[in-house]
Formats: C-alpha cells, structure tokens, sequence
C-alpha cells in the first residue's frame, strides 16, 4: 500500500497527487515511478509539468536518470511559472548531485534573465558550501568571465570556500585580488580576516600584496585582518611598519596604534622618532610624541616621580585565630598570614629602590 495525501478534492486521489507522492514508492516499483516521473516531466499540462518538478528532487535520490535533462528543458521553457519552479527545483538538487546539475548551473549562471542569474548564484553558494569543489570549479571560471557581474557575484561566494578551499581557494583569492575591478577586489579582501583564522602564513602574503590598493574597501579590510594576524611574526612586524609609512592616514593610525605591541624599548621610540620627522597629522604626531617620549630622560617631573614612586604601604590585617594556640615553649613559631608575608616583601623592594636611588 502507498499512502497518497488527498490536498484536494473529495475522497478519489487525482494524478497530482500520485506525482507527489511517487518518492513513496516500495524499491520494486522504483522503475515505473521513474517512467511515470519522466513523463509527467514532458506533460502537455503545465500544472502537471510544475507538480513533476516538486517530486523531482526527492526521487532523484532513488534514481536520477535522466531526470535532470528535463530539468534543463523546463529550465528553457516559456512559461514563468514553469521556469520559477524549475529553478526551485535546481537549487535543491545541485548541492546533493553537483556531477548531475553542473552544466545546468554553469548555463544558468550566465543567464541574461536577472531572476534566473539570482537564483543561479544562491544555488552556487549552497553548492559550493557542500561541495567546496565544485565551487572552486564554478568559481575559476567565473572570476576570468569579460561580464563584470559575474565577476563580482563570483567574488562574493569566495567567502564559502575560503577555509576548505586549499591552495585553488587561496589562488581564487589572490587573482581578484588583482581584479580591474574595486568591487571584486574588496569582496576577495574580505576574506582574508577568515583566511588569516586557517592559514595565517597565506593571509600576510596576500595582505602584503593588497596593502598598496587603492580602493577605501580593500584597505579596510586589510585593516581589519592585520588586528588578526600573529604580532610576533617578523613578516607581519614589518607590514605594519610600512603600513605606518604609507599615504593612507587611516592605514598609518590604524599601523601606528600597533606599534606598542611589536616593538619595545629603545626600537619602538627610535621607530617613533623616525616616523615622527615626516608625520603631519596633529594627531598622530601627539601617539608618536608620546611613543617616542624616554620617561626617564624626557619627561615631566611628575612623570619621572610616577615612575620611580614606593608601593604604597598596606596596613596589615591583624588575623585573630583563638582555636590554634600553640605552647610557648614548643619550638615552633607562630605561622604568619599570608598578608604578612606579602607587606615583608613590599618593604624589603621599597628598601632596596631606595638604595639604588
């Protein structure tokens, strides 16, 4: 027995509802579901056309033959409603067979018609997230596309494929990054603060190269992923001390305020210094002043007492134990608390500072 939902009607099952429900067949009858699936898919009646495509994803699973060549047909069809449900029924089969629906999509993807281009790249997205693959396929060719909005709705779903991708995601990347167009350029720059998570090596690469673009939206997000890379790489040191030197005054405040965590010492104030003598922001000379400010030798009396003051002195706590008495003459000493031990250290480092000063 085969359960058929009765949606309409009265208590007779019509041949929409039997189309709907040939997912539900026993394995033994798989073959005439498909045949009937088939011909329903090449019906003159466009409802039973639109019903055969709701029922095609789910069978496709238990035989996909041919099926998806009458996919491709609806696809072509005339009638919009046909259409809408035959790029319905792509976006849910693509992701599960990417092999099947590929040259459907590569066609759909480059269709003129804006609803059917939209649709293409949504199924992309959810294809290229389960298939990273396949996306990167789809992608390599749409990034080398003359079209720009193809290029640029490509470079928005590199972000999809950008920690599975591997060394084709990474060259993915990197080639719209060289992109003619801003635009493309700042959705592959977007990717790097998620590259720089998985491969951080790649990300400072690809940063160093991106850090002379022009475009505003490329270099906030170079902005953005320099914050994330690793501060104790010499690679990454060195891109922020360009990134202080460069013409960009966000860039150089962004780079500048930085600077405290890669250097110390003599080099942070000598590389303060030096960045100061060509500096002509007000403000960002007042972080450089005070980054190449030596308190000891430069600054103002109340700074230099600030930074040679004593602790202040804590009060100790008088700690009051009437169960724990031990006998005079036991030999064992009274145990200290833990705040006395902590004020005989603070005094011991004060008598010394004071020597030395």
């Amino acid at each position: 027995m085969v359960e058929i939902p009765r949606s309409q009607g009265g208590g007779l099952a019509r041949r929409i509802d039997g189309i709907l429900a040939l997912n539900r067949v026993l394995p033994s009858q798989i073959n005439s579901a498909h045949e009937a699936l088939c011909n329903a898919l090449d019906d003159d009646d466009a409802d039973i056309r639109i019903t055969a495509l709701k029922s095609l994803p789910s069978f496709a699973i238990k035989k996909h033959e041919n099926l998806f060549l009458y996919l491709s047909d609806r696809l072509l069809e005339d009638d919009n409603d046909v259409r809408r449900e035959a790029r319905l029924a792509l976006r849910k089969s693509a992701p599960v067979f990417p092999s099947g629906c590929e040259e459907i999509l590569r066609r759909e993807l480059r269709d003129t018609r804006k609803q059917h281009r939209d649709d293409a790249f949504t199924t992309l997205q959810e294809t290229a997230a389960n298939w990273v693959e396949t996306g990167c396929l789809h992608l390599d060719e749409l990034i080398r596309e003359e079209d720009v909005d193809l290029r640029r709705r490509g470079a928005k779903i590199l972000r999809t494929i950008t920690a599975k991708g591997g060394a084709t995601g990474w060259d993915l990347i990197s080639w719209s990054l060289q992109d003619e167009d801003p635009i493309v350029r700042r959705s592959a720059s977007a990717c790097l603060s998620k590259l720089a998570n998985s491969e951080p090596k790649i990300a400072t690469i690809l940063v160093e190269a991106a850090m002379l673009d022009e475009d505003n939206g490329v270099r906030k997000n170079i902005i953005r992923t320099l914050k994330t890379l690793d501060m104790q790489n010499p690679r990454v040191a060195q891109l922020i001390q360009d990134g202080a030197r460069d013409k960009d005054p966000v860039l150089r405040k962004a780079c500048i305020d930085q600077l405290s965590i890669i250097l110390s010492g003599d080099r942070l104030r000598e590389v303060a210094a030096e960045l100061l003598r060509q500096e002509t922001r007000k403000d960002l000379r007042k972080r450089l002043e005070r980054l190449a400010l030596d308190v000891d030798w430069e600054g103002t009396e109340e700074e230099k007492n600030r930074s040679l003051a004593p602790l202040e002195k804590v009060e100790e706590e008088e700690i009051s134990e009437p169960n724990a008495t031990l006998s005079p003459h036991s030999g064992v000493d009274k145990p200290k608390s833990e705040s006395h031990k902590q004020e005989l250290g603070r005094r011991a480092a004060r008598n010394e500072d004071e020597r030395d000063f």
